[in-house]
């Protein structure tokens, strides 16, 4: 008897493919199972292997959220290492329900953007250039890491922070943080030109420079406090 396995279905019914066309809430239980199994035994694929487990669960993620690695093993194809990751994204679905969604920090001050930042930057022995999007309502929506290094290269700088501002679609307002490790909290004139340029490429995009903080140990230096951040008014 000649079993169907995954690789002979159209590519858009396999579980790993149609995750990557359709998304996963396209999946089935037993479509996300057998993804997690990776093959199946002699008899079964990986789906109809999925399809038997659940079914002795009458279908229910949360009881069969309760088994435990020895329950899985006992069905042909499932050792130890199959049954690990199946107890394992169980137990992720299981902390994702307990856990509450994150909460946007707002910024309302230079120093809540400097308790955002010190943490990445107060103990490094180089330069590092971050960026935070925020909303309307000065939100945080995204921070990251643009560069490492001097800030010669603005125009390269302001290029990528534009373009993640754009791809951050609920973007109102960027903001920039980069440590001077020499303690000298003084700008730079490569500091001072890279907050014009991006400052003038935000507002062409209907976008706010918000502030820019030089850190250094727990000190910072703020352009917005020092209201040298032009924002065409």
């Amino acid at each position: 008897m000649n079993r169907l396995r995954i690789k002979d279905l159209a590519e858009e019914d396999r579980p790993r493919e149609k995750m990557l066309l359709k998304g996963a809430l396209s999946l089935s239980d037993a479509e996300l199972v057998a993804i997690l199994l990776g093959s199946g035994n002699r008899e079964d694929s990986a789906v109809e292997l999925a399809r038997k487990i659940l079914g002795d669960d009458e279908q229910n993620l949360n009881s069969l959220g309760k088994r435990s690695i020895s329950y899985f093993k006992k069905y042909k194809g499932v050792g130890e290492a199959k049954a690990v990751v199946i107890t394992a994204a169980l137990e992720l679905g299981r902390r994702r329900n307990l856990a509450e969604p994150p909460k946007r920090t707002s910024i309302r001050s230079s120093n809540d953007i400097f308790q955002l930042f010190h943490r990445y930057l107060c103990d490094l022995t180089h330069e590092e250039l971050w960026v935070a999007f925020l909303t309307h309502s000065l939100k945080v929506i995204e921070k990251k890491r643009v560069s490492e290094g001097d800030l010669n290269a603005t125009v390269g700088c302001v290029h990528k922070i534009i373009k993640a501002a754009v791809e951050a679609t609920t973007c109102n307002g960027i903001i920039l943080c980069h440590n001077h490790p020499s303690g000298n909290l003084k700008p730079s004139p490569q500091d001072d030109n890279l907050t014009a340029t991006l400052s003038h490429a935000a507002r062409l995009l209907d976008m706010k420079l918000i502030d820019h903080l030089i850190i250094s140990d727990n000190h910072y230096y703020s352009y917005a406090d020092e209201n040298r951040i032009d924002n065409g008014k």
